[in-house]
C-alpha cells in the first residue's frame, strides 16, 4: 500500500488536477516578502513551489496565512546536511517554518514544495507540509517540515518571507490549486 504523502506528491495520474493560479518572480533589488492574496476557494488543496535565496546570511523560509501574526502556529522540522541531523518542534509560534536554510551566496538557490491541505475547509485547522533543500556546492541541507495554523478560516492569502532578510532577485514562487 503506498504512503499517502508520497502518492500525493508523485508525478503520475491526471496532471490536469494542478492549475497554476499565480507566479511571483522577484525583481531587481529583491523584496522583503512574497504574497498571494484573494486565493479562490474552488480547489481541494494548494501547493506552492519555490526557488529562492536571500541577499545576506542564511535564514529559513517562513509562512503566514490570512495575515495571521498571532501565536497560532505550530511547526515540526527534521533536517539533515549529510553529516548530522536535527529536529525542532514548537507551538504558539507566529509562523510556520516553510523550508531549509537559504543562503546569500550568488546563484545558489534553495527549492521547496509547500502543500496546504484542505485550505478552504471551515471546520478544520489548516495543515501544511514542506519538502525543501539547498545545495551549497558540495554541502547543503534537506528539510521536511509540517505545521498547522490553529484556525478554521479558509486560507485566502499566503505570505512567505526569510526571517528579517531580503528575498533575492530571480527567486520565483508559483501557487497551484489542486482539484
Amino acid at each position: 500500500m503506498p504512503i499517502l504523502g508520497i502518492m500525493a506528491s508523485a508525478i503520475s495520474g491526471n496532471l490536469s488536477s494542478y492549475e497554476s493560479i499565480s507566479t511571483v518572480t522577484v525583481g531587481s533589488g529583491g523584496q522583503a516578502s512574497v504574497s498571494f492574496t484573494s486565493i479562490p476557494t474552488s480547489y481541494k488543496h494548494l501547493q506552492v513551489r519555490y526557488f529562492a535565496r536571500n541577499t545576506a546570511s542564511t535564514g529559513r523560509m517562513r509562512l503566514q496565512m490570512n495575515g495571521n501574526t498571532g501565536s497560532n502556529y505550530s511547526t515540526h522540522l527534521l533536517n539533515g546536511d549529510g553529516t548530522s541531523v536535527a529536529a525542532f518542534a514548537g507551538a504558539s509560534l507566529v509562523q510556520i517554518s516553510a523550508g531549509s536554510l537559504l543562503t546569500g551566496t550568488a546563484n545558489v538557490f534553495s527549492a521547496g514544495i509547500v502543500d496546504i491541505l484542505d485550505y478552504a475547509n471551515t471546520t478544520t485547522n489548516k495543515t501544511v507540509r514542506v519538502l525543501s533543500g539547498s545545495d551549497y556546492n558540495g554541502s547543503g541541507e534537506f528539510a521536511f517540515t509540517s505545521g498547522a495554523l490553529l484556525s478554521t478560516s479558509a486560507v485566502t492569502s499566503l505570505l512567505f518571507y526569510i526571517d528579517s532578510l531580503t528575498i533575492a532577485q530571480y527567486s520565483s514562487f508559483t501557487l497551484y490549486g489542486i482539484k
